[in-house]
């Protein structure tokens, strides 16, 4: 045994507690990191959770507004209606006004005519 380096207690005690403390403080990182693996999941699950709730509350939303639109459609749909029923009616009106003033170009023809020939 004279070979062999002489240790002392106190050197070992040292070496041991370093273990220790090594050992003790993986075993606190490892918490650490289960509990922010467990954060993570729960912050993932209520991120999902929200997101589809949003999504939801946009989907009804958009839906009332292409409701809307569509109601504004049939309104302009009507109203478009309304103007060329009255540009039919006006436009018939002034034929019918075309045809009289017409009429009374031609008896002005003719009464201007039957003067000059004398009858």
């Amino acid at each position: 045994m004279d070979g062999l380096p002489k240790v002392s207690i106190g050197i070992i005690g040292v070496v041991i507690l370093q273990i220790g403390g090594f050992i003790w403080w993986t075993a606190q990182q490892a918490s650490t990191i289960s509990t922010l693996e467990e954060t993570v999941s729960q912050l993932s699950a209520q991120s999902e959770i929200q997101d589809k709730v949003n999504m939801q509350r946009d989907i009804l939303a958009n839906s009332t507004k292409l409701n809307d639109i569509d109601e504004e459609i049939s309104d302009l749909w009507e109203d478009i209606d309304l103007v060329w029923d009255d540009m039919e009616g006006m436009s018939s009106h002034m034929m019918e006004i075309i045809k009289l003033q017409s009429r009374v170009a031609i008896l002005e023809k003719t009464v201007e005519f039957t003067r000059n020939d004398g009858m």
